[in-house]
């Protein structure tokens, strides 16, 4: 019996004033594409702390692509903040041992079909050497990032 073949889990994370339309377009034109990507609209990923990624992976997601808008952000200072942030993520993921070639982040328009398209085949293309997420590093990172922010929130208050 032959073995099943890899198919990873994609998300994307599509901002709803740019890319998530542009998602919505390949739809309206019929096109098809890797039906094993899961699209949330979002309105800025910038309001998602790393400990969501770090659990996305734990739970079993083997790639995060992050739609965002780039420098048309109607959000003041958010590409700038996400990608503050998304730099840190990969810091973590290289330090703890999760490949930093399972997220990406690119700028999608309202009407950007082709780029959408080729977004997630390159993304599935660049994660099947790699093989499933490991689900037990994901959530060690994710265990250390929570306390992080608990840490934080306490020093805060």
């Amino acid at each position: 019996m032959a073995d099943a073949v890899y198919q990873p889990r994609l998300l994307m994370l599509a901002t709803l004033s740019c890319a998530y339309p542009g998602a919505d377009a390949v739809g309206k034109a019929r096109l098809e594409y890797y039906p094993n990507v899961h699209i949330l609209g979002v309105p800025a990923p910038v309001m998602f702390p790393k400990e969501f990624y770090l659990r996305t992976y734990a739970k079993g997601f083997d790639g995060i692509i992050i739609a965002a808008c780039g420098s048309d952000c109607p959000y003041k200072n958010a590409y700038d903040q996400l990608a503050a942030r998304i730099d840190d993520l990969v810091q973590d993921m290289k330090q703890g041992g999760l490949e930093i070639a399972r997220i990406r982040t690119t700028a999608i328009c309202t009407v950007c079909i082709k780029p959408f398209l080729k977004e997630v085949e390159e993304m599935k293309e660049k994660l099947a050497p790699l093989g499933p997420v490991n689900r037990e590093i994901a959530a060690t990172l994710w265990r250390a990032e929570r306390e992080a922010m608990k840490t934080r929130a306490a020093q805060v208050a």
